[in-house]
């Protein structure tokens, strides 16, 4: 397989074609964070928190690495404090939706950026459910089912996980989702009660004006 060059946090590093920044960065030894990423499944690029900047050409942009292909020639840098300012806010903003009981690996990077979980608490847009939105759950449910057992409904604030109750029968308490989620919502004895129904979650959707 061909072997591309880049420069990662003034490393050089080399990497597979087809290698994503996030994936050449671990095998080089480099830790750049992450909440929704599973090396196991296709990326998403859920979180953001892998955000970094690249430069090639004089030019630098700011990407989600778990989903951006390695180049030759690029120049990547994890932790500016243009990134650091950016996961804070990341973090601060999936507290909207997950609340502040969000378990041990987001609280650990809310403290590592200097994240105020609390900060958009006053806003009272949505209730909190110990959810961030990184679709890990439903990305994993997906792959191990292949049956939609659940699945984002909604948009913006209104955007949910939830749980299509005809198809829980495909549902065998695999404990997958429950490790894979980074918050601790999911119980091992599966998601049914940790989240709201598709049909509530429509019915809800249908009268509100958000």
């Amino acid at each position: 397989m061909k072997e591309v060059t880049l420069e990662i946090d003034g490393k050089v590093v080399k990497a597979r074609e087809g290698e994503t920044i996030l994936q050449a960065a671990r095998r080089a030894g480099v830790e750049i964070p992450t909440l929704c990423y599973d090396e196991e499944l296709e990326p998403y690029g859920a979180c953001r928190i892998c955000l970094v900047e690249v430069e090639r050409g004089g030019r630098t942009r700011t990407v989600v690495s778990c989903c951006y292909p390695v180049e030759g020639g690029l120049r990547v840098r994890t932790e500016t404090p243009k990134l650091r300012r950016m996961r804070k806010v990341i973090l601060e903003l999936a507290a909207i939706t997950a609340g502040e009981n969000v378990g041990e690996k987001v609280r650990s990077l809310a403290h590592r950026y200097g994240a105020d979980l609390s900060r958009f608490s006053s806003l009272g847009l949505v209730e909190p459910s110990k959810c961030i939105l990184c679709g890990l759950c439903v990305r994993t449910c997906s792959a191990v089912t292949q049956d939609g057992v659940l699945a984002f409904v909604g948009r913006g604030v209104r955007r949910a996980v939830a749980l299509f109750p005809e198809k829980t029968g495909y549902c065998g308490v695999c404990g997958y989702c429950s490790r894979a989620c980074p918050t601790g919502k999911i119980p091992e004895r599966g998601p049914e009660g940790a989240f709201p129904s598709a049909y509530e979650e429509a019915e809800k959707l249908s009268k509100s004006h958000i």
